[in-house]
């Protein structure tokens, strides 16, 4: 999964989102605004955020893993249905690329990702669109592991064209 591990990727990068990685992404949301999943897998991103009194209206996945997820791609999406999007996204490039940009045209888009991506120098034209990066330190996917990558939620909107905020780690 990633550079300093040596496990194999799962298949189509379904990798549940762990609590701990959402705590840090609670203080940049709002109560009073909804969101859409869009790589929603098994539902895992929802539980967190709606445990926490958000408000998903938009569940989808190419392959939902339960009923209140509907079957869509990403990339067929034309709306967000929602004030933001909020995702744990697949890393694979071929695939994340054109998911950052097709978003975050839809809607500003909170994406979790490995921290030093955004040093990346194929993420540069999209680093002009990221508003902010809530630094989470690494992040553990797998229960009987610890975390070997730093991992980070970034905020794309395409309509920003100013520097990027960058929030330190919280401790959870």
């Amino acid at each position: 999964m990633g550079k300093r591990s040596d496990f194999k990727r799962i298949k189509k990068d379904f990798y549940p989102t762990p609590y701990e990685a959402v705590v840090p992404l609670f203080q940049h949301l709002s109560t009073n605004k909804t969101y859409h999943e869009p790589c929603a897998g098994n539902g895992a991103l929802i539980n967190h955020l709606e445990d926490h009194y958000f408000t998903v209206r938009g569940k989808g996945d190419i392959e939902p893993q339960r009923n209140d997820i509907y079957r869509i791609d990403a990339m067929d999406l034309n709306k967000c249905c929602g004030d933001a999007f909020v995702t744990n996204p697949p890393y694979k490039w071929d695939v994340l690329e054109p998911i950052i940009k097709h978003l975050c045209k839809l809607a500003p888009s909170w994406l979790l990702l490995p921290a030093d991506m955004m040093h990346n120098k194929r993420m540069a034209k999209y680093m002009k669109h990221c508003v902010t990066i809530q630094s989470i330190g690494r992040v553990k996917w797998f229960d009987n592991k610890t975390g070997m990558e730093n991992s980070a939620w970034y905020l794309f909107d395409g309509q920003h064209k100013s520097p990027t905020q960058f929030c330190g780690r919280v401790d959870n």
